[in-house]
């Protein structure tokens, strides 16, 4: 499908170039304009509603663990229904043989878990990404956290067939089957140079993910984008890219990053 053809009423895009669109809204009212079964690949972010007015170490400083009003959720039933229903909206987008990624921590990810599978899903892998420099637990009161899980799946339909390239993924891992379990370090300082998010993903994960379920000119979907990391990977790989978020300053951001990527590929 062609990129601008992907949105029913033509909403106007708060940024467009030849390979990405990003719109500024709210996820659950825009998802609902776009064309059903559009979608080759999902993937996902989604608030993990860490803000609860405690503390963590950032940079060898502490500091609090509020991100936003976003990032808040009244109850665990609330938290529960927002997940079933922005799943339920990217099922509809999401082609027969498209998947979705998403990425949470303990906080989030057994409430995705349970709202894929309610809301149509099968999940493929439970991808644990091993951070090798997590940041300090101050309280000493539990384990470091140092993971975080990324859920992979397809719609439950008999028919639905993923895409997945077992090939490069095998080449990638020195000739072997690559594991269920990536190790890396946190997002580099370089990856930041136009500015922060506090839930920034690393290049080399998105890179991964697009690269293992997608083919050249796929059209990738991030309903909650942040600061684009899928956009500037998808681009770097040859796809396209729609990404959705609420907040203008990280769409601001996104644009910075997008245009960066597009000048360094003129150079």
């Amino acid at each position: 499908m062609d990129i601008k053809g992907l949105l029913r009423n033509r909403i106007e895009p708060y940024f467009e170039n030849e390979q990405s669109i990003l719109l500024l809204g709210d996820a659950f009212a825009l998802l609902t304009d776009f064309e059903e079964n559009s979608v080759d690949m999902v993937f996902a972010d989604p608030p993990y509603f860490l803000s609860n007015d405690g503390i963590t170490c950032q940079g060898g400083r502490m500091v609090s663990v509020n991100k936003g009003d976003w990032d808040k959720a009244e109850d665990i039933y609330a938290k529960y229904e927002f997940n079933r229903g922005w799943i339920r909206l990217c099922r509809k987008v999401l082609k027969p043989n498209g998947s979705i990624w998403i990425s949470g921590t303990l906080h989030n990810i057994y409430s995705v878990g349970m709202a894929l599978e309610v809301e149509g899903f099968k999940i493929i892998n439970n991808i644990t990404w091993q951070k090798t420099n997590p940041p300090p637990n101050l309280a000493c009161k539990c384990f470091t956290h140092s993971t975080e899980t990324i859920l992979w799946a397809q719609k439950n339909d008999k028919k639905s067939k993923h895409y997945f390239n077992y090939k490069l993924m095998k080449e990638q891992n020195g000739g072997k089957q690559m594991k269920d379990v990536w190790t890396g370090p946190l997002t580099p300082p370089s990856e930041k140079s136009e500015g922060k998010h506090p839930t920034q993903k690393p290049l080399y994960i998105l890179r991964r993910i697009i690269e293992a379920s997608t083919e050249p000119g796929d059209l990738i979907l991030d309903p909650f984008c942040g600061s684009s990391s899928t956009g500037v990977a998808a681009r770097q790989l040859g796809r396209q890219f729609v990404g959705i978020d609420n907040e203008q300053e990280y769409l601001d951001l996104s644009v910075r990053r997008l245009k960066k990527e597009e000048d360094n590929e003129k150079l």
